[in-house]
């Protein structure tokens, strides 16, 4: 028997009155403008902590669980779309992803939830991008001035006031130009890197390559399942059903087209760059593997035309990441803060956005200067935010829509993928927050080295 169509708890009405809604997530956009959405949330500088994740894995793990991680993010984020598309034939179009979390399994605690997960991630990228943006202003700082006197903490501080003029771009269509160039950027220092990496492993500078993992086999241990949070980040973006939100009404089948968009880029970077720079520098490869291509004693092991240009591609597509995570914080500061029966940029709704989005920009480049922590930073947040929304949350959403029988391939893919990465995030945190206590003994508050 036919169920009866269920009332949406979050109807189009409320979202006449919703500013959120209106002004931050507006409908406009085209498949290909969401595919430029997801290509920025998902392939970032990240990507050149690849040889990084491949020294806690080796070679064989490493290329296994970057190639299953992608398959099954692909998988995961196929099933969101089925599930959005899925509640808009039935009239209850989600454009938050608490709001789909709460309505398909009927439970307020899950509204909740996913704002702090989402507040999690969207936080913990924005300061990692704010801080990477500030390392790749002291790197080109240093090689331009080796002897200068200014501190990260103090590019750091440049990189914030540039993020707090950007961030007063008014909705997430509104980024679709921006995230363009991002698509183009990322390509572009891809390609240098790999580039420069194949340049330094035939170099006669070359460093000696040794492929083994650490001795002990607690540590070996504790760094695979670290690295699998890093990737499980690195692939991760927790934002889909607000990227989606941003396509002109009727969304059904754009997000696919967008993904495969987002996925085809994907292939062509992770893997050149996690191979490249693992066969050059093995298990001395650094966080940020252009630290490895210009290290502090020795000569530069590639052109420093060519890697000066790729950290400025870099510094550039950092600045579209954060804009791109900060969307949701931006929704919820517009939905309690902006009236909607005035203009978007009414005076009204002007000066509360410049102040909201100021602050919360101030409060991520503090965190950045504060904790130096990029390698850690992310593992951390692959294992208590992006795996729950992007491993867990997905097929959970699936099956409660789309009822498969219980006997069926997809259930039982879902449900194993379910079992496997919970247990995946609560090895991967303990692992990440481990290394994080660790590295706390070697920093101090508003370091200028990050450490690894």
């Amino acid at each position: 028997m036919a169920q009866p169509p269920q009332p949406d708890p979050f109807p189009e009405s409320s979202r006449d009155a919703d500013a959120g809604a209106v002004f931050v997530l507006e409908s406009k956009g085209e498949w290909w403008h969401a595919g430029y959405h997801l290509t920025t949330a998902i392939v970032g500088p990240t990507i050149l902590t690849l040889p990084y994740v491949f020294r806690g894995l080796g070679w064989g793990l490493g290329c296994m669980c970057l190639t299953v991680m992608g398959l099954v993010t692909f998988y995961s984020y196929y099933l969101m779309s089925r599930v959005l598309d899925h509640c808009e034939k039935a009239g209850r179009r989600h454009i938050r992803f608490r709001e789909l979390a709460a309505d398909v399994l009927g439970s307020g605690y899950m509204f909740y939830f996913v704002i702090f997960i989402q507040t999690a991630i969207n936080t913990g990228v924005g300061i990692g991008a704010i801080l990477l943006a500030g390392e790749c202003l002291q790197i080109m700082y240093s090689d331009l001035s080796p002897n200068g006197s200014l501190k990260l903490y103090e590019f750091i501080a440049m990189v914030t006031v540039v993020m707090i003029f950007l961030s007063q771009l008014p909705s997430f269509h509104s980024l679709r130009h921006i995230n363009f160039a991002s698509l183009l950027l990322s390509l572009g220092y891809t390609f240098l890197v790999v580039g420069a990496c194949i340049n330094a492993g035939f170099s006669r500078n070359a460093p000696p390559r040794d492929y083994t993992l650490e001795s002990s086999k607690s540590s070996k241990v504790f760094s695979a399942f670290t690295s699998i949070s890093i990737i499980a980040a690195i692939f991760g973006n927790g934002i889909l059903p607000e990227i989606q939100a941003t396509l002109a009404p009727p969304a059904t089948g754009k997000m696919v087209k967008g993904l495969i968009m987002c996925y085809s880029v994907i292939f062509v970077t992770f893997y050149s760059a996690a191979v490249s720079g693992y066969w050059v520098f093995g298990n001395k490869s650094d966080s940020n593997i252009l630290k490895s291509l210009m290290p502090d004693n020795g000569p530069s092991l590639a052109p420093t035309s060519v890697l000066g240009l790729a950290v400025v591609f870099v510094l550039l597509q950092l600045l579209a990441i954060g804009l791109v995570y900060s969307q949701v914080a931006f929704e919820i500061m517009e939905k309690n803060t902006a009236d909607i029966n005035r203009g978007m940029f009414s005076k009204r709704n002007l000066i509360p956005r410049l102040i909201f989005r100021t602050m919360y920009m101030v409060f991520c480049g503090v965190m950045a200067a504060m904790l130096p922590f990029f390698g850690d930073i992310n593992g951390v947040v692959g294992a208590i935010g992006f795996i729950p929304l992007d491993f867990i949350l997905p097929m959970l959403l699936y099956n409660m829509t789309h009822k498969p029988s219980k006997s069926s391939l997809t259930y039982l893919i879902n449900i194993t993928i379910m079992v496997v990465f919970t247990c995946v995030g609560l090895m991967g945190a303990f692992s990440s927050i481990r290394k994080l206590i660790l590295d706390a003994n070697k920093f101090k508050l508003f370091s200028s080295d990050v450490v690894d």
